[in-house]
């Protein structure tokens, strides 16, 4: 790989330790980039962007399989409606693909939600900004990297 993946390059301007690992080929589901992690599905930390109104977004960081709630995210936002961000939506306000985003690196702030599934492991991986490449780290620095993002109970099912 030629260039630093945006998320890592974001991790070490704040001084966050983490590791990259490159997959060999594509990624088709969340089990295989966990197994070939060497994770389990629910270290795998999925960041999704939802779009709240025009021009508003807000990014849930969700653990493996789980699903967010919307009424618990509608709830803890204080809005009626909430809908998933298109996929050129995603690209346009996080410049990643799906597959590859994460909360860092990001050409604007975003709000983060964390869910409290992400908190059940130590060790857990994320998008690096670049599809087939995801940073490994420990739970207590990403957390320390979000700052003051809120952990949440926003997710069911798994």
């Amino acid at each position: 790989m030629s260039a630093t993946p945006p998320v890592a390059a974001a991790l070490d301007a704040a001084n966050i330790p983490y590791r990259l690992f490159v997959h060999a080929g594509p990624v088709h589901s969340l089990e295989q980039a966990a197994a070939e992690r060497g994770q389990t599905p629910d270290q795998v930390v999925r960041s999704i962007v939802f779009r709240l109104a025009a021009g508003e977004f807000v990014m849930a960081l969700c653990a493996g399989a789980r699903q967010i709630s919307w009424p618990a995210l509608r709830r803890h936002l204080g809005v009626t409606r909430v809908t998933m961000a298109s996929r050129e939506e995603v690209l346009a306000v996080t410049g990643y693909e799906l597959g590859a985003v994460a909360p860092f690196g990001l050409p604007a702030p975003m709000r983060v939600l964390v869910d409290e599934s992400v908190l059940a492991s130590e060790e857990i991986s994320l998008g690096s900004g670049v599809r087939g490449t995801a940073v490994i780290m420990r739970r207590d620095d990403l957390l320390a990297a979000l700052g003051d993002a809120p952990v949440l109970r926003l997710s069911e099912g798994g």
